[in-house]
């Protein structure tokens, strides 16, 4: 199957004919989820150049047939049929860019991968360009800011915000579902389970949606990357056009590109800020941003719940209510100052919002309850 091949050339191009099937069996999936037509025709022409791709390994290997089967029962595949029958295949884009990365990062030195390489940069191309037309990750370069200024703040007491309103009007919908008997276990019960639920939910949706930003940066990063090791030259006259568009004369923005292609760290770091727009110092940690979000939930939603735990009857759910109140003035004016707005009109709005839909929910318990209980 492999006559005249060594072990580790082999094995190698085994695992680039198992890479290559998988992508083009991932592509295949896109494209029956796409519900974009010409989105869809994409997906399907990257399936089959993969197929392609996979035919050139299957014949390096000296297989007799280069005919290429399809993956469909893989976990991973699994996974992604999933996401894209729940999400749509916008979800899987920043994923199978960093995917074709990768592969750009590994043909850049095969040998018999060069005549694949040029193909596999114009996927990730393709792929970013789609991912960043995504409505979800137009406001990327924005992310990784809050991460690191006054944004963070803003973030911050949108997620208590989050949590005070949903929490608040969950327990006033079982408060007045459970006036007539008075038991204030059940909202307490309520009240603990949408904390933690809340904050759980929060931190992997902010965990999920930072982690795919990221991933389509640190792509773009990466091929990048492969580009300055691959066409040095090439990459340093786009770096003198890019300083000639900042309006620096051809002779000095030359005598500055050389400088920095005299060191590739720097080289690349000038590349990423100035055609991504991106300070690689600025990528946003997931982690970090999904402990934040679940702390800022956790602690809006705390705040229904206590007078509840330190009083009684039906004073306690009057007393939930005016801190709750109070809570939703307080984060209505804060919200205001970080958005330039005026402060008093701000917390009034959000007071009125609050208080009319946690009045609704209450309605809402209160006519179950007697309709139930």
């Amino acid at each position: 199957m492999s006559f005249g091949l060594s072990k580790s050339d082999a094995n190698r191009y085994k695992e680039y004919l198992r890479s290559e099937i998988e992508a083009a069996s991932m592509y295949k999936i896109l494209a029956q989820f796409e519900t974009d037509p010409e989105k869809s025709e994409i997906f399907e022409q990257l399936s089959q150049s993969e197929i392609k791709h996979a035919q050139h390994w299957s014949e390096k290997l000296g297989n007799t047939t280069t005919d290429v089967t399809l993956q469909t029962s893989t976990p991973k595949l699994i996974y992604i049929r999933m996401v894209c029958s729940l999400f749509g295949p916008k979800k899987i884009l920043p994923w199978l860019a960093r995917i074709e990365a990768k592969e750009i990062g590994a043909y850049v030195h095969e040998v018999e991968g060069q005549e694949l390489l040029e193909e596999e940069k114009n996927h990730a191309r393709i792929l970013s360009k789609m991912a960043l037309e995504n409505p979800d990750n137009q406001q990327i370069r924005e992310v990784w800011h809050t991460h690191r200024s006054g944004g963070s703040v803003r973030a911050a007491v949108l997620g208590i915000n989050d949590g005070l309103v949903s929490n608040f009007c969950l327990m006033m919908g079982v408060a007045g579902g459970t006036t007539t008997s008075g038991n204030l276990d059940f909202v307490i019960l309520a009240g603990v389970a949408a904390l933690v639920a809340g904050s759980l939910s929060m931190a992997t949706g902010e965990y999920i949606s930072v982690r795919s930003q990221k991933d389509i940066y640190e792509h773009q990063i990466d091929i990048e990357r492969a580009e300055l090791e691959e066409w040095p030259e090439e990459e340093e006259e786009e770096l003198v056009l890019i300083y000639r568009a900042k309006g620096i004369e051809e002779s000095q923005a030359k005598v500055i590109a050389s400088a920095l292609m005299a060191d590739p760290n720097r080289a690349l770091d000038t590349m990423a800020r100035e055609e991504l727009g991106l300070n690689p110092q600025d990528l946003g940690s997931p982690w970090l941003a999904a402990i934040s979000s679940l702390l800022a939930f956790a602690l809006g939603a705390l705040i229904p719940i206590i007078p509840i735990l330190f009083s009684s009857g039906n004073i306690s759910i009057i007393l939930s209510a005016i801190f709750s109140s109070l809570a939703l003035f307080i984060v209505g004016g804060i919200v205001s100052v970080a958005s330039g707005k005026n402060i008093f009109v701000g917390a009034a709005r959000m007071l009125l919002a609050g208080t009319l839909a946690a009045t609704f929910t209450y309605g809402v318990g209160y006519l179950l309850g007697i309709s139930i209980l």
